[in-house]
């Protein structure tokens, strides 16, 4: 993994238990858990630094929701965070 997605990587785990936290009574249960990650993600991060770029919230919850599916399905035996960040830093860059 590059040094751009092991960031990103670390910037998602770091949302995921931000995430936990704040939805501590519901045990970080969530149906609309990508508008918050993306949210955070991109108004509280580094994440547009390390991108190079701002990012499109609505295009970042897309982008989640649709990472989501595919780590399920694809069970690719990575953690969620590499995987998201990897496709995530390929798509969102600026080069």
């Amino acid at each position: 993994m590059d040094e751009r997605a092991a960031k990103i990587s670390e910037l998602l785990h770091e949302a995921a238990e931000t995430h936990h936290v704040v939805y501590r009574i519901t045990d970080g249960t969530d149906d609309d858990w990508a508008s918050w990650y993306s949210d955070w993600l991109t108004r509280l991060t580094e994440l547009p630094d390390v991108l190079g770029r701002q990012v499109v919230r609505s295009e970042l919850t897309h982008l989640l929701v649709t990472l989501d599916r595919e780590h399920r399905a694809k069970a690719p035996g990575e953690r969620w965070e590499d995987y998201y960040a990897r496709v995530l830093s390929e798509h969102l860059s600026t080069g």
